[in-house]
């Protein structure tokens, strides 16, 4: 069985979240989010992210995390990363959409509760 370090690793870094078919294999059915944005404060639950992993999937032609820092303890992980976009308007150029900072609870294998902080590109 995969630690909880290598589920978050390999979410972020395979873009999972634009593919509905691998955030079902790697959310807890009881997932829950809390987010602090620079928009606000959101609370996410299953149905919620798999419709933002819907809208992201429709708006960007392509999403890569790169990942600054990583580390766990037990079935908690911290990851820092940046995501960078491509939109289909102009597939050739990679933006910074915002970085993020997240703490995941790791439950059965799956991300279960997180806590992210996050900015938007300058």
């Amino acid at each position: 069985m995969e630690s909880a370090l290598e589920i978050v690793r390999k979410f972020y870094e395979s873009a999972g979240i634009l593919n509905k078919t691998y955030c079902l294999e790697v959310f807890h059915e009881d997932i829950q989010l809390e987010w602090h944005s620079s928009k606000g404060h959101l609370f996410l639950e299953h149905t919620d992210l798999l419709a933002l992993s819907k809208d992201l999937k429709h708006s960007y032609f392509d999403l890569r995390a790169q990942i600054h820092d990583i580390m766990s303890d037990g079935d908690k992980v911290m990851i820092r990363y940046t995501y960078y976009v491509r939109t289909f308007e102009n597939p050739e150029e990679e933006l910074v959409l915002a970085t993020f900072f997240v703490v995941w609870e790791v439950k059965d294998g799956k991300l279960f509760k997180g806590v992210q902080m996050s900015q938007l590109s300058n």
